[in-house]
């Protein structure tokens, strides 16, 4: 009999532009999508939710004209059944992390916005850390983070090893707070490598990536990590 498929939760912001009447945001693409086929690819089935539901915004910067492009972006670009995923994407807060072995967090700008403190976000996270399911984020993925607590109400990144883009890398952007310094200010041990470099940070069941470039590097943490607790299915 074959086992049951490991499951990921990917939650993507929703947020179009860099807040009311901004410049266009939304996700980045490449840190969708090259998690996405890093996992699908090793059996793993990537399930993709929104903040509010509906067509999840992906930030314009972040998608080339078609061959310019990273090949996962290529690779979701010409893929109708993720693209429809993408485009038809449940709330969060139709959503749990039963059944998941983990829910990840993309970056983006747009999570500066919807992501931090969000409740039905913070109430997902919080319960799948409760749970023992992997938590993890790459950049501006991290706001998804801020608000979410343990099982003794304190915040699930006090004491441990994180990252996310750093304060350098944000330097021009207009946001509304920086998440190295929120992190910091949470009791992270924050961490860092070097600017648009790849670097990902793993602490227990919390696996956290630096940009854009980490996206690989935090997908294959989080299926070393989440092999560890079941088998992948026999195809």
């Amino acid at each position: 009999m074959a086992a049951a498929t490991l499951k990921v939760l990917m939650i993507l912001t929703s947020q179009a532009t860099m807040g009311a009447g901004g410049a266009p945001t939304g996700a980045w693409y490449e840190e969708v999508a090259t998690p996405y086929y890093v996992l699908q690819d090793a059996g793993v089935q990537v399930d993709i939710v929104s903040i509010k539901g509906g067509k999840a915004p992906i930030d314009p910067r972040s998608l080339k004209t078609a061959g310019q492009n990273p090949a996962s972006v290529e690779r979701f670009q010409n893929d109708p059944a993720t693209l429809n995923k993408l485009n038809h994407t449940p709330a969060v807060s139709q959503a749990s992390d039963k059944g998941y072995a983990a829910v990840f967090l993309p970056g983006g700008h747009g999570t500066m916005w919807d992501e931090a403190d969000n409740p039905a976000l913070t109430k997902l996270v919080s319960q799948a850390w409760r749970d023992g399911k992997v938590v993890a984020s790459v950049c501006h993925g991290a706001a998804g983070l801020i608000g979410t607590t343990d099982s003794n109400g304190k915040p699930i990144v006090q004491g441990r090893r994180v990252n996310s883009f750093t304060n350098a890398e944000e330097k021009g952007a207009t946001v509304p707070y920086l998440l190295e310094t929120r992190l910091h200010e949470l009791g992270a041990k924050y961490e860092s490598g070097p600017n648009f470099q790849p670097y990902a940070v793993q602490d227990g069941k919390l696996i956290t990536g630096q940009n854009p470039a980490s996206s690989e590097k935090v997908a294959r943490l989080i299926l070393n990590e989440i092999k560890k607790t079941g088998t992948l299915a026999v195809h």
